[in-house]
């Protein structure tokens, strides 16, 4: 069951349950679109997976399966993950 936390690990901006927004990689590590998009490339800087669109989780499971509240709010290191930029970014998350 994913967790469907509340916010982008990076900029800290809120990413509620039904924002098309949110994006989560195999670990569920969880960053807004534009994260993704201008600041990370498509790499995750905590597993180096790349991310899809986080599923929205409808009302009617939300008493019976709540969202997560835990925020995690831990910006890149941007000299760290340059390297693990540059050494992921060209290869398709499949064969990565």
């Amino acid at each position: 069951m994913l967790e469907i936390r509340p916010n982008c690990e990076h900029c800290n901006c809120d990413l509620p349950r039904d924002s098309d927004e949110a994006m989560i990689c195999t670990f569920e590590c969880t960053f807004c679109v534009n994260c993704v998009s201008d600041v990370l490339e498509n790499v995750c800087p905590n597993c180096g997976g790349g991310f899809e669109k986080r599923p929205i989780r409808p009302k009617e499971w939300l008493k019976k399966h709540p969202i997560s509240d835990k925020r995690i709010y831990k910006p890149i290191d941007s000299l760290n993950f340059k390297v693990l930029l540059n050494r992921l970014k060209n290869i398709k998350p499949r064969e990565r």
